[in-house]
């Protein structure tokens, strides 16, 4: 006996693998990122330049895009919240991680 949300989620992930679907989880994805790396600035001591972050949108995010902006504040929501509870260890683990990948989209001074 198949359930009815078995038929949901196949749908769902039908969806997903169209163009479409996969243009939205690309975006979903790119703003769960950028909110982990805009939420750690702060927290790993960086200071970033402005109009980087503005290309890196402007590059990367299509201008007609317009859920991008809460996909992005629920990343930063959510990676703020994960930050609080992190180790020494953990914190050193990925502020070099954002670090670095800061330094390679041109993000840190």
């Amino acid at each position: 006996m198949v359930k009815c949300g078995s038929y949901v989620t196949a749908a769902w992930f039908i969806g997903l693998t169209t163009a479409a679907g996969a243009q939205s989880l690309d975006m979903l994805s790119k703003a769960e990122s950028l909110g982990t790396i805009l939420a750690s600035e702060e927290f790993c001591g960086l200071s970033y330049d402005q109009a980087a972050i503005r290309s890196w949108i402007e590059k990367n995010i299509p201008a007609g895009e317009m859920a991008f902006p809460s996909y992005l504040q629920s990343g930063v929501a959510s990676a703020s919240f994960q930050l609080q509870g992190m180790t020494a260890s953990a914190k050193t683990a990925h502020c070099s991680a954002v670090a670095q990948t800061a330094r390679f989209y041109g993000f840190t001074k």
